[in-house]
């Protein structure tokens, strides 16, 4: 099921008294954020240690961050921290490749790996009983990690793919990823895209890495954040058993010291890119690092400029003047100097230079005069709300202590910044603006497609200044090539101790004498509600032609009522820290929020107000049609996105999901105010609605709940049951290249119809697909990126809902081994109904469901997303209680069974989007039936695509 959910976030302060139309500027919050409880101590070698207890969860999470970034890359050798970040996944002197995953994945949890300018972090949230484990491993990573020629070539060839994936392939790629650094800096390292390029990841060598470990993979260089449900002692003991004996090397950390000079005079490029659907400008201006001072002030002016639909970027670039097809910032702090960076993508039609003045204006605007009281109190309103969610969470406390501490010095810096936000003044604002944003001082990059370009015209190229200061990588003397030990001699990890069982949430329901069903699950544990709205209803009733009527009606759900203009709403609810939109699926829509119990009433006075009197005002319907058309034509510009869209219209055929969800531009230019009134009328009805309460509320306070707000809704007339009408068979599978010239990566979609949510074979297909596309160690990621390096990562998912549903796998790989990947896919999904899953890789794939739904059910809107969706798909509440069970009783004869029914290629569709030329021959060898189609001919408005 193809589903779009947002919440309504209110903030944990009184909430003003909702009179009429209006609702009173809410001031900004006095209460302060509970600073993050935890202990630390530093052992002998240098390993600073951090512990955050959290007994409420049943998982634990353990995060090490080593002070290594991007910013240290060797000379000659960009990109060769994240590179290594995928080596420590490799094998130890103890721990075979991908053991990690055995370990975390294969137990119910997850692990991840990122790398930044300033530092490199792991991380792994696992059930609790399972934290000795990942402790052994982490230190045996730390201090006898294996490179090896094999392993070192293969994950080489996966970075070159996550480059062609995210940089090369996405529009506006190199834009973020390589052209923002390398304008932004002269001479700090912070110049080089952290992703590197193929040919310095090419030349880098097995000694190189080698070195690079032994250099800054050290104890004294790491941070360990332990968060979750763990006895103190134990930990420690833990600790000291696994670290401490880790030796400290004598040698000094080589530290980058070089510092950015101010720049002083503004720099300016223009560049034009192929896959550029639409202008963009990007402008950027250095701020100080971030411990300073100043950080807090110039949070709340990044937030006052692009914190939702009522930020000074939205309402004038993308609302008002319709200049901008979006428009935000981000605050790039760092160790060292850092950026803040504005940008545009210019709606269709609209200058680029029109959006880089608009941009100055509005940073200009905040130079000139004070911003207003109201302004300043929704932005510090919107960064303690986000401050509290990102405390939610074990994971998200240890990794707001890891990064205090690597970024900042300070384990406290993440409170300590989140107080001094609540002391911002506007003078404060202005002042910083005027220390930092002067037009003098700013980096503009004017980003055009190629198909701009002016003939014989020498543009100045953006590149890495030769005055950029890289240090060569002096490897230290005598250092070990640790080799694997030999079978039977390797320290095994230490036995799981005792499962902390998660509780499961037991539904409520009844039903008001309107119709509406009222669901409430009781969490006392935090004072949080959230509610949802669900209605049933949707994309699938979208009528022939009118595809994306469902979509934008629920859109314009929050842009504006009978009496709340657009602007009002979001200035209400965000005022108050949070946000608002409504979305739509192809089985209904859904309005969702999330508030402070004993804020519920006035929360749910706006959600009422949206959900039953929506204005649809013509002014609304054309800003937001133009919206989307132009998201719409950036996404099919992007392998990925396009060979999914292709996929849907291909399985489904003329069936009700085949019509694309969000329309297409030629469905959205015809749809008029009363499509889009018809489609809100199909499915906002009380008596096809439910409420979901999920939290600190309890049945009988839902149900008064209820009653005030939503009790008197009713629909005029008597309600029309449509008569059925028999759905079109599915269409024959068919092999489809759409042949998108140059394009950097090729989108490859293997995909066939599969069950709805409502049948009994789901259970037995969902572990089926977990084993062969479902996480890191299933069958399809192990085929295509770890045995081959084709792919950044490779999956399969199994979508449903009220109807048939689609089962596919995907990846994306370099344009040569696109038929290559195709006959993998093929391979494996055959495998699976030819042969029974050994119980030992069964018993995984259930844990990564298991594991997966229980960290869900951790939270109260987790609760409500699956209760909204089960509502949705036709599935009975108590099938909450059911899940866990009913994935641990499937054995691998039904796995085996319904993988050969359900998973045969045969019965499934091919659709690679790429550059033709070079995989349309090998792929045309196994297949002579494809079928190729221009990208710019690609008519998704047809089953035929033509």
């Amino acid at each position: 099921m193809r589903l779009f959910r947002a919440a309504l976030l209110l903030g944990v302060a009184a909430l003003p008294t909702l009179a009429g139309a209006q609702t009173a500027p809410s001031p900004a919050r006095t209460e302060s954020v509970k600073p993050i409880a935890f202990t630390t101590r530093t052992l002998p070698n240098g390993l600073r240690v951090y512990a955050i207890r959290d007994t409420t969860t049943p998982n634990v999470s353990v995060q090490v961050w080593y002070d290594v970034g991007s910013k240290d890359d060797p000379k000659g050798r960009s990109g060769f921290a994240h590179m290594f970040e995928h080596l420590m996944f490799k094998a130890t002197r103890n721990l075979v490749p991908e053991q990690m995953d055995r370990l975390t994945e294969d137990v119910g949890g997850y692990n991840n790996a990122s790398t930044a300018d300033d530092y490199t972090n792991y991380f792994e949230v696992v059930p609790a009983n399972h934290l000795q484990r990942l402790l052994f491993a982490e230190a045996d990573r730390m201090a006898s990690l294996v490179v090896e020629p094999k392993s070192f070539a293969s994950e080489r060839d996966v970075v070159k793919e996550e480059l062609r994936q995210r940089t090369l392939a996405q529009p506006y790629g190199k834009l973020f990823a390589i052209y923002y650094p390398e304008l932004a800096y002269s001479v700090h390292p912070y110049a080089r895209p952290g992703i590197g390029s193929l040919e310095e990841l090419e030349s880098a060598g097995i000694d190189d890495v080698r070195a690079f470990h032994a250099t800054y993979y050290r104890p004294d260089n790491a941070v360990l954040v332990v968060a979750g449900n763990f006895d103190p002692a134990q930990l420690n003991r833990w600790v000291d058993q696994y670290f401490a004996n880790i030796k400290r090397p004598a040698t000094a950390i080589p530290r980058v010291t070089v510092q950015e000079p101010a720049r002083k005079e503004a720099v300016s490029r223009t560049v034009y890119e192929p896959n550029t659907p639409l202008p963009a400008v990007l402008v950027s201006y250095h701020i100080p690092p971030e411990r300073s001072a100043d950080t807090p002030a110039l949070m709340v002016l990044n937030a006052i400029l692009s914190a939702g639909e009522s930020s000074r970027l939205y309402e004038d670039l993308v609302y008002r003047d319709q200049l901008a097809q979006s428009a935000a910032t981000f605050l790039d702090t760092k160790q060292a100097t850092g950026n803040i960076v504005l940008y545009a993508m210019m709606a269709s039609g609209k200058p680029v230079a029109e959006g880089e003045a608009a941009l100055k204006k509005e940073v200009a605007r905040l130079r000139d005069a004070p911003v207003s009281a109201t302004e300043l109190a929704e932005a510090k309103n919107e960064l303690l709300t986000a401050a509290l969610k990102q405390r939610e969470t074990a994971e998200g406390k240890a990794s707001l202590i890891a990064n205090s501490v690597i970024v900042d010095g300070d384990p406290s810096a993440a409170d300590r910044q989140i107080a001094a936000v609540q002391k911002v003044t506007a003078a404060d604002i202005q002042r910083v603006a005027r220390a930092y944003l002067n037009d003098n001082q700013s980096a503009t990059i004017r980003y055009l497609p190629d198909s701009e370009r002016p003939a014989n015209v020498r543009m100045m190229p953006i590149e890495i200044a030769p005055t950029v200061q890289m240090a060569a990588l002096t490897p230290p003397a005598n250092i070990e090539v640790v080799t694997p030990a030999p079978e039977g001699q390797r320290i095994l990890p230490p036995a799981p101790g005792a499962a902390i069982a998660p509780t499961l949430p037991q539904p409520v329901a009844t039903t008001l004498p309107n119709g509406l069903r009222v669901v409430t699950v009781e969490r006392h544990d935090l004072p949080l509600v959230t509610a949802s709205l669900v209605a049933l209803g949707g994309a699938a009733t979208d009528p022939v032609g009118k595809a994306g009527a469902s979509s934008l009606s629920a859109e314009l759900m929050t842009k504006g009522t009978t009496t709340r203009s657009a602007t009002e709403i979001a200035r209400a609810v965000e005022s108050l820290g949070g946000s608002i939109a409504a979305g739509a699926s192809d089985d209904g829509a859904t309005i969702d929020l999330t508030v402070p119990s004993a804020q519920l009433g006035t929360a749910m006075t706006i959600l009422a107000d949206v959900a039953t009197n929506p204005a649809f005002k013509q002014e609304e319907i054309d800003r937001a049609r133009t919206q989307s058309i132009d998201s719409l034509n950036v996404a099919m510009q992007n392998p990925a996105q396009l060979s999914a869209m292709v996929a849907d219209r291909v399985v489904y055929g003329a069936r009700p999901y085949g019509q694309p969800l969000s329309g297409t531009p030629a469905s959205l230019k015809g749809l008029t105010r009363a499509d889009l009134t018809a489609a809100y009328a199909r499915s906002w009805k009380p008596g096809q609605a439910t409420l979901l309460l999920v939290g600190d509320v309890t049945p009988a306070q839902a149900r008064q709940v209820a009653e005030r707000y939503l009790g008197n809704w009713r629909v005029a007339g008597a309600a029309v049951t449509a008569a059925k009408v028999p759905e079109p068979a599915f269409p024959a599978p068919r092999v489809i290249v759409v042949d998108m010239p140059d394009a950097g990566q090729a989108g490859v979609v293997v995909a066939r119809s599969g069950i709805r949510r409502a049948d009994d074979r789901y259970y037995p297909l969902a572990v089926a697909n977990t084993v062969l596309g479902g996480g890191f160690s299933s069958r399809l990621n192990q085929e295509i990126r770890i045995k081959r390096g084709l792919a950044y990562g490779a999956g399969s998912s199994v979508a449903t809902g009220r109807d048939i549903g689609l089962i596919s796998a995907r990846t994306q790989t370099k344009n040569p081994s696109a038929a290559e990947v195709v006959g993998l896919i093929d391979a494996e999904m055959r495998k699976l109904g030819t042969a029974p899953v050994p119980q030992d890789e069964l018993a995984t794939r259930q844990a990564v469901l298991v594991g997966g739904f229980g960290r869900t059910i951790e939270t109260t809107d987790g609760i409500a997303d699956i209760l909204a969706n089960y509502t949705l798909q036709g599935v009975p509440l108590e099938e909450l209680s059911r899940y866990i069970p009913r994935v641990q009783a499937v054995d691998p004869a039904a796995v085996e069974s319904v993988s050969a029914t359900l998973l045969d290629p045969r019965a499934a569709s091919i659709i690679v989007v790429g550059d033709a030329k070079q995989f349309l021959p090998a792929l045309r060898q196994a297949h002579p039936e494809v079928e190729v189609i221009p990208a710019a001919s690609v008519n998704l408005d047809s089953p035929r695509l033509r």
